[in-house]
């Protein structure tokens, strides 16, 4: 006597190569790094993961395959960068379910100082994160000018602040114009989508922010801390 037929849900077998594709520590170590928003080489990703590059290079192949990764080519060198916002935003949002490794010391004080660094401010993608991007984010949002009650919306005041203070804000397609992202240092939402991007991008652009470090931390300057001061109230102790 036959059992009962089943029938394979070809949506539960995607979802099942996504996160096979994810669940490997090399190839999520390299999405971690990618989400400064940067296109890195394969020999640059072989030697943060503590991989040969042939090894490294098999990786890749897998992430790209699976349309996590995009690449190009320069010369003798491969570049990779995440494929999109919706990538970085799934990766982003399974780092936060996990948060910092709190039950593990830093090895070294420069591995001390680096993790300080990345939580005082750094690039989630393409937007502000830490202490930082949660600093800009209640300050929007105290001024009336971020919406957080029914998710995150800008108010008709806040798309005039974002002109007032010269940052221009591309009209969204399907990316919404303000999201919330769950910052894995704080546990707490701060602004991403459309205007999150054109914030860090000027902030960056006008000196505002600096990258430091080989990561995605960044530190705000004196003119970043003035400006930042004078166009939201943020005190300078909020930022350090």
């Amino acid at each position: 006597m036959l059992g009962p037929m089943t029938t394979r849900d070809p949506q539960a077998l995607q979802l099942a190569r996504l996160a096979g594709l994810i669940a490997d520590e090399t190839r999520a170590a390299c999405l971690l790094a990618l989400l400064d928003g940067r296109a890195w080489t394969a020999g640059e990703l072989a030697r943060l993961a503590g991989v040969a590059a042939s090894t490294l290079s098999e990786h890749l192949g897998k992430l790209v395959a699976g349309g996590l990764l995009t690449e190009e080519r320069q010369g003798r060198h491969r570049y990779v960068r995440l494929a999109d916002a919706r990538v970085a935003q799934l990766v982003e949002d399974l780092a936060a379910q996990v948060g910092p490794a709190a039950d593990r010391r830093p090895r070294t004080l420069r591995e001390s100082s680096a993790g300080s660094a990345m939580a005082r401010g750094r690039t989630c993608y393409d937007h502000l994160a830490g202490r930082l991007g949660i600093a800009v984010t209640d300050a929007l949002t105290s001024r009336g000018l971020l919406r957080q009650d029914t998710g995150f919306a800008l108010t008709d005041a806040g798309l005039g602040w974002f002109d007032s203070a010269g940052i221009r804000i591309d009209r969204p397609g399907r990316r919404p114009l303000a999201r919330a992202c769950l910052d894995w240092t704080e546990r707490r939402p701060h602004l991403a989508g459309v205007a999150g991007a054109a914030l860090c991008r000027h902030a960056l652009d006008a000196g505002w922010c600096v990258r430091i470090g080989s990561e995605r931390a960044v530190k705000v300057t004196d003119s970043g801390e003035r400006v930042l001061f004078e166009l939201l109230g943020i005190e300078s102790s909020a930022l350090r």
